[in-house]
């Protein structure tokens, strides 16, 4: 679990130093930072979703966006921002937004999955403590534009990479580099989302295509297995 609390660890310092900068930062500024992260999280959901097989992401994407619709999972972690905006006395409108975007960029990609696995099963942190420093730097630069909400993405990092060092040798034999391949492709398409709305203001629903993740598991080993 070293490396996964060093990552853990890494956001919260990086998130809080976004935010130490970000009470410095004017609001013309702030918003020319969150186009200009919004350009960069754009191109890595489009250099990640083009590596995928594409009627796997039409399928899952379209199911998924389908439960998560009727599910709204959007609305619920919204109310549980508004929830935790209160509880921690913060006038942050965008706690769930920064929550929900940063979560997707560290805990979907091969480095999540692949470093937890080598980590729980060889002892070897290295994959893991280089993505620590990538999600350090991004904790920096997306708290400094989106708030609190960025800490909180500690969490399911703590759960979710926790998890799979936890169980990574039963884990080995189901992650195979080409679902995990999927996988990520998947997430991209997310991440794009994320892009254009921090670019154009697009307000697409992000949290309610997180069901499109299981969909695409599901697809791989029936259909493309």
């Amino acid at each position: 679990m070293i490396g996964t609390l060093a990552n853990v660890v890494a956001v919260i310092i990086g998130g809080g130093l976004g935010l130490l900068f970000r009470r410095r930062l004017p609001a013309r500024l702030t918003d020319s930072l969150i186009k200009a992260m919004g350009l960069c999280v754009f191109v890595i959901g489009i250099s990640g979703a083009i590596k995928g097989d594409i009627m796997l992401l039409v399928v899952s994407l379209g199911l998924g966006t389908l439960i998560g619709e009727i599910l709204d999972i959007d609305k619920a972690l919204n109310r549980l921002g508004g929830w935790l905006q209160k509880k921690l006395g913060s006038g942050e409108s965008k706690l769930a937004e920064g929550f929900v975007t940063t979560t997707l960029l560290f805990c979907v990609g091969a480095m999540a999955i692949v470093g937890s696995i080598e980590s729980g099963l060889t002892g070897d942190h290295t994959i893991i403590f280089t993505k620590s420093v990538i999600d350090a730097v991004s904790s920096i630069v997306f708290a400094s534009a989106l708030g609190a909400g960025v800490l909180l993405s500690a969490i399911p990092v703590l759960l979710y990479q926790g998890s799979i060092v936890l169980f990574a040798g039963a884990l080995q034999g189901v992650f195979s580099e080409a679902l995990i391949s999927q996988i990520s492709a998947t997430g991209c398409v997310m991440i794009l989302a994320i892009g254009l709305n921090m670019i154009t203001g697009a307000k697409i629903k992000v949290a309610n295509l997180l069901p499109a993740l299981l969909i695409a598991v599901a697809y791989y080993y029936l259909i493309l297995v």
